[in-house]
C-alpha cells in the first residue's frame, strides 16, 4: 500500500492555493514527491470552471465583489461554484490513468464520509458531485495535466449557503444546496469531518494516510516503493 501525503493547510487565499498546487504538481510529475492531498478552507470566492458562462453570475462580477466575494477563472472542469469559510476543500495531486474512475472514487469517498455523520448521500446519474436527495452537498471539478490531477472537491460542512442563492451554482438552474450543518441541525463539524474525509479518501483509493505539516511538505523526500 502506497502513501498519500495529507496536509491540513487551514484557511488560505484561493490564488495561493492554486500556486501551491502547481508547484506540487510539478514535483509529483517529476517523481520528486509522492501523491498529495491538501485539505483547506478559502475566504469567500466564486470560481468559474472551463465551461462557465456569464449567466451564472446574474448580478455581474462587480456586485459580487462589493459583497466581499472574489470572482476567479480557473482551469478546472465544470462550471461555477462557491468556496467560503466552513467549507472543506480538498485538492488531491495524484497520478491517475482513468479520469472517470477517479471521479467516481472521489464521489464514493465523500458519500462514505457523510455516512459517518449520519447523512445518506449519493451521486446523481449524468451529474458529477454528491447529493442528499435533491440537494447538492458536494461539488467536484478537476484538471489533469500530464497524468497528474489538481483541483478536486468542495463539501459544504459549516459554511454559509446564502452565496449559492445569488448565482447559478454548477450551472444548474434551481438547484438547492445543503450542508452537514443544515442536514444534521448542528454546527461545528469541520474539524471532525476533515479527519473523516481524509480517511475515507485514502480507503477509496487504497492508500495509507501520512499526515505532514505545510513546512514538512516542502521538504518531503521521495519514498521508497513510490
Amino acid at each position: 500500500m502506497t502513501d498519500l501525503l495529507v496536509c491540513h493547510l487551514g484557511r488560505i487565499d484561493y490564488h495561493e492555493g492554486v500556486a501551491l498546487q502547481e508547484r506540487l504538481r510539478e514535483r509529483v510529475h517529476d517523481g520528486d514527491l509522492p501523491d498529495v492531498m491538501l485539505l483547506l478552507e478559502h475566504p469567500p470566492v466564486y470560481t468559474r470552471g472551463r465551461r462557465s458562462d456569464p449567466g451564472e453570475l446574474p448580478m455581474g462580477e462587480d456586485w459580487y465583489r462589493s459583497q466581499g466575494i472574489d470572482v476567479v477563472k480557473t482551469d478546472r472542469g465544470g462550471k461555477l461554484t462557491y468556496h467560503g469559510p466552513g467549507q472543506l476543500v480538498g485538492y488531491p495531486i495524484m497520478r491517475i490513468e482513468d479520469v472517470v474512475a477517479y471521479l467516481r472514487r472521489m464521489e464514493e469517498a465523500i458519500v462514505a464520509a457523510l455516512g459517518e455523520e449520519g447523512i445518506v448521500a449519493g451521486p446523481r446519474e449524468g451529474l458529477t458531485g454528491v447529493w442528499v436527495e435533491d440537494r447538492k452537498i458536494g461539488s467536484i471539478g478537476v484538471h489533469v495535466s500530464r497524468g497528474v490531477t489538481t483541483h478536486g472537491f468542495a463539501i459544504n460542512v459549516d459554511n454559509d449557503l446564502q452565496p449559492f442563492e445569488w448565482v447559478v451554482p454548477c450551472g444548474l438552474d434551481g438547484v438547492r444546496m445543503t450542508s452537514v450543518t443544515k442536514e444534521t441541525g448542528q454546527g461545528e463539524h469541520l474539524d471532525c469531518f476533515r479527519r473523516r474525509m481524509a480517511l475515507a479518501f485514502c480507503d477509496a483509493f487504497g492508500r495509507r494516510q501520512r499526515l505532514v505539516t505545510p513546512e514538512r511538505l516542502q521538504a518531503v523526500p521521495v519514498l521508497s516503493g513510490q
